[in-house]
């Protein structure tokens, strides 16, 4: 295991330690959109499972979103999950534009494919869902918010649904996104066979440009920015 790796062992169990994101007897279906992250959120919480303390099940999902014309190799995926000792499940599912719709595509994308997976968890019995967000992601959402919805708040490390009886869970949200593109260039994992051809039109990617630019000027400005919020945000508090 590489230094690199390590690391992001330790800030996976920090993170799972601090906001309390792994119990005994928990169930938890990762969701894999076939990039780096989840492919490495697999990894952790598949070497997580063969712990003793505490006792989880792990599987994954991956929807294919009919419509959106991207594509993942499912074979890699299955053999990907398989050497982790993950189950992959794989589900179908699409979404209509209505006349006269005002929302992005990827947003009703995002929202169609996110009810899938908490459908899927909720009639299989899994009570907690993991996403591969990094501190990179809750850091660009919470400027995101701040730039054009005129509030601060961003994607928390624990979040309990109020519609389905589950918990989501980011147990990646310490790892900067960095640590993450060395060890997937290291152990060459698989990019997507076909990107999502609507991903580079988003506000979303000039934040991150914004957000790394800001980076470079000071490279203590992440720490800044997470220490800001929880100072405000309850839920970041350890």
């Amino acid at each position: 295991m590489s230094k690199t790796e390590k690391k992001i062992m330790q800030l996976f169990h920090t993170a799972c330690g601090d906001y309390h994101l792994l119990e005994d007897g928990d169930r938890v279906l990762v969701a894999l959109s076939g990039g780096k992250d989840s492919l490495q959120l697999v990894r952790l919480l598949g070497r997580q499972q063969k712990i003793y303390k505490p006792r989880i099940e792990v599987e994954a999902v991956h929807v294919v979103m009919d419509n959106i014309p991207y594509a993942s190799d499912h074979g890699y995926l299955t053999d990907f999950c398989s050497e982790c000792g993950v189950e992959l499940h794989v589900v179908h599912t699409e979404f209509e534009e209505r006349a006269g719709e005002t929302k992005p595509k990827c947003f009703l994308c995002s929202w169609h494919r996110r009810k899938a997976i908490f459908t899927f968890a909720t009639e299989h019995g899994f009570n907690k869902v993991a996403l591969g967000h990094h501190q990179d992601d809750v850091l660009v959402t919470l400027l995101m918010n701040m730039f054009y919805q005129g509030s601060i708040q961003t994607m928390p490390p624990l979040l309990k649904m109020r519609h389905y009886p589950l918990s989501v869970i980011r147990p990646m949200c310490l790892v900067p996104e960095r640590m993450v593109s060395e060890v997937a260039e290291a152990e060459g994992f698989r990019k997507q066979l076909k990107m999502c051809p609507y991903e580079e039109v988003t506000q979303r990617k000039e934040i991150e440009t914004l957000f790394h630019g800001m980076e470079q000027r000071n490279p203590e400005v992440r720490h800044s920015l997470w220490g800001s919020m929880k100072n405000i945000y309850p839920e970041m508090l350890p």
